[in-house]
């Protein structure tokens, strides 16, 4: 049977499991919960835990504190010196580098050989079941599929184990049957000059019948755009007419899809989004065509949500997934088969559907604005862009977004710094639009808003294509798995990116 037609074939099988768990979440997600207990119990933090007498949630929640990186790094650094069984059973060889704390430039976070198979190879599995589905005369495997990872150096900790992003061990362990249809290279695909590694990617993989991508969306954009200036073509269905799936991650697609469908001009394109981290696979766009992801719930992740008001509360209160309610941002937090228990990993989630459960990422707990009682997420802002950008012709590459701190009889304000790929036909148009629809969005900053007591109108700065680029690589941060912050709470970042190069 041909690798296309067998790979359908197999598949029905893990779409009926799939429905299953969308038909008895709660019982999918107990016995998860069960699963990871009676995995850890004779671990350090099982044994610290009495995890062997936990036989309720409320237990479990009662006995273990909510945890930040702060807490678990002590664990996490003997880990990596060689010791082993203290959060999880199996022995710790990987460790995915993700971005830093106040106290880190970077964090390590344990990756098991079951958080790889059984949650981040089996996430992109089903990303291409969902496809399948919705394509059944899908001939994805008699092409090649675009693997566009993140900085890939890898750092040798001892004999056995090393550290690098999330992207780079997933490509180091990729089973055989994902590697033959790979491209580019691993020589290429592990590259860590990411100048360098978008210029070899693209002369390698343009002669390629690529017929599915995968990466972030900004430097997707960034490889297209080389390759159609190599080849002199307008659009990338003439250098891959059999493109038919984009998996994206790790950012809100809404501010790119205008600009990919100029890029690649067939409607019938697959868009599909997955919520993934170091931390674990958490969602999957079950939905062609959706803007929200369903949870999934059989990946060896035990999920609480807790509610905003609590975040930084002494003992703060969580939620069950049959407690939550659509509509409303949750922190989450997360008990993993690498051996994180009731972590948060940073960010915030809403319900869009409770039936099944689908959600969206709304921000992150370090990304907003809220200097004014204004509690401006990064949902908000996106869906601002967004819209600015239908009303104005504009095309948006990145932004990022800081308060103006009221001196004297000045008013407060927020400092918009954007980079266009294309400059809006009517920049205070735009303006008034991004800020219009983030009043309608969120009702704490349109109160803020109001006669300009608290806070004035947006001051926007249109910055030069390559002004994002060119900082990040500054400083050390080109790569897929660097993201510029989206909203900040201090002027830190802003003022660096508006300094003057070299500055």
């Amino acid at each position: 049977m041909p690798l296309n037609a067998l790979f359908g074939f197999l598949i029905k099988k893990r779409l009926q499991q799939i429905e299953l768990f969308r038909d008895n979440p709660h019982l999918a997600q107990l016995e998860v919960f069960h699963s990871l207990l009676r995995m850890a119990r004779y671990t350090e933090w099982g044994r610290e835990h009495d995890y062997a007498s936990i036989s309720t949630v409320d237990d479990y929640r009662a006995r273990v504190p909510i945890q930040d990186y702060e807490s678990v790094k002590p664990y996490v650094s003997r880990l990596r010196k060689g010791e082993q069984n203290v959060l999880w059973p199996t022995d710790a060889k990987w460790f995915a580098k993700s971005s830093g704390t106040t106290s880190d430039r970077s964090k390590y976070i344990p990756v098991s050989r079951e958080a790889l198979e059984d949650c981040h190879y089996k996430g992109g599995k089903d990303m291409i079941a969902l496809h399948y589905q919705h394509r059944p005369d899908s001939k994805l495997y008699q092409g090649m599929s675009l693997v566009i990872g993140g900085s890939s150096s890898i750092e040798q900790l001892r004999a056995d184990a090393y550290s690098g992003d999330l992207s780079a061990i997933i490509i180091r362990n990729l089973p055989l049957w994902v590697e033959v249809r790979r491209t580019p290279v691993i020589e290429t695909a592990l590259m860590e000059n990411w100048e360098e590694k978008i210029e070899r990617m693209a002369r390698e993989t343009m002669r390629e019948d690529v017929r599915c991508m995968a990466g972030v969306p900004s430097w997707t954009l960034v490889l297209l755009r080389r390759i159609l200036e190599l080849t002199g073509k307008r659009d990338i269905m003439q250098v891959w007419p059999n493109l038919e799936l984009f998996m994206h991650g790790g950012v809100s697609f809404r501010p790119y899809r205008e600009q990919f469908q100029d890029l690649i001009r067939n409607p019938h394109l697959n868009y599909l989004e997955s919520y993934n981290a170091s931390e674990g696979f958490f969602a999957v766009q079950d939905r062609a065509g959706s803007d929200d992801m369903l949870l999934m719930l059989d990946y060896g992740i035990f999920y609480e949500f807790m509610p905003m008001a609590e975040l930084g509360q002494a003992n703060p209160r969580t939620l069950l997934l049959e407690e939550v309610e659509p509509d409303v941002s949750y922190v989450l937090v997360i008990s993993t088969n690498g051996g994180l228990w009731r972590y948060m990993p940073g960010d915030t989630v809403r319900f869009t559907s409770v039936k099944p459960y689908r959600i969206q990422v709304s921000g992150r707990t370090k990304s907003f604005i809220n200097a004014f009682g204004e509690e401006l997420i990064v949902d908000n802002a996106d869906r601002g862009i967004v819209e600015a950008c239908a009303a104005t012709g504009a095309e948006v590459s990145e932004y990022t977004a800081a308060p103006i701190f009221m001196e004297g009889d000045a008013r407060g304000g927020h400092e918009w710094a954007i980079e266009f790929a294309q400059r809006p036909e009517d920049l205070e148009r735009f303006i008034d639009v991004l800020d219009g629809t983030m009043r309608a969005l969120n009702s704490d900053y349109d109160a803020k808003r109001r006669g300009d007591m608290a806070l004035r109108r947006p001051v926007v700065h249109a910055l030069e294509r390559g002004t994002f680029h060119a900082w990040m690589r500054q400083r050390g941060k080109l790569g897929g798995q660097n993201k510029v912050p989206r909203l900040c709470n201090d002027r830190v970042l802003l003022e660096s990116i508006l300094a003057p190069v070299g500055a």
